[in-house]
């Protein structure tokens, strides 16, 4: 912005406009963060449950007015259909798999690293892959790995070469979890491990797989929320950017 002003491209009354938004945008129901854009190198992201699609539509203007990439999580395709209906936004797009709405208005720089991310089963990918777009969004490259829980552990070897060169690995797993423990005592990264939903009854809906995870005897393991691809994917994502910046 500063540039702009410099060059003559942006009046100094329009810049002083911006910056009277940029620590936080106040729309009455919510207090939009412009400010996190700087502190952390990614913009705020909209979480969608509990919002009406009036709201998730005038919060998702706000952060696209400041010319960033937007994302909003656990969104349902109705949310998704009403915001492209706007008119506003040509390059929206909506990743079912993810329940997540992506709008990409500005080039992101590719990572260095692939983040891998691992899933136990297949019943585990919509959790993956909202991991995968919260990561990518966030310019760290990443690779899907699906399908080699404890159950058929042989499936997870071939992929061992490529995993072991990660900065980080995230891994997806319902049931009882154990995937997480397994994967901690070959790697020599962190390990974050995302309890999902996925299972029977006395899975109490991923609280036995948390507290496997929780309580994993393999050293390095880290565990997130159940079901919290998101929180993953920006822990995994930090840690990489550092390692990447000699930091």
């Amino acid at each position: 912005m500063l540039e702009r002003v410099k060059s003559g491209q942006v009046k100094i009354a329009e810049a002083i406009e911006e910056l009277r938004h940029l620590p936080f945008e106040d729309l009455g129901f919510a207090c939009i963060d412009h400010h996190r854009q700087i502190r952390r190198g990614f913009p705020e992201v909209i979480f969608c449950p509990g919002k009406t699609t009036d709201q998730i539509i005038k919060i998702f203007e706000s952060l696209a007015a400041k010319g960033n990439n937007v994302l909003a999580t656990r969104a349902e395709p109705d949310m998704f259909e009403e915001l492209a209906a706007t008119g506003k936004f040509p390059k929206v797009r909506y990743e079912e798999e993810a329940r997540a709405i992506v709008l990409e208005q500005k080039d992101i720089e590719p990572s260095k690293s692939i983040l891998p991310i691992v899933t136990a089963g297949t019943a585990d990918l919509p959790v993956a892959a909202e991991a995968k777009v919260t990561a990518e969004i966030m310019g760290q490259r990443t690779e899907l790995i699906c399908d080699v829980g404890v159950a058929g552990l042989h499936r997870l070897f071939k992929h061992l070469p490529r995993l072991q060169k990660a900065n980080v690995v995230i891994v997806v797993a319902g049931m009882e979890g154990a995937l997480a423990s397994v994967m901690g005592g070959l790697m020599s990264c962190p390990v974050i491990a995302v309890p999902t939903s996925v299972g029977y009854g006395s899975s109490f809906e991923g609280l036995s797989a948390l507290l496997t995870m929780l309580n994993s005897c393999a050293a390095g393991v880290t565990c997130v929320n159940i079901d919290n691809g998101f929180s993953a994917a920006v822990t995994a994502t930090l840690i990489s950017k550092k390692i990447e910046a000699g930091k």
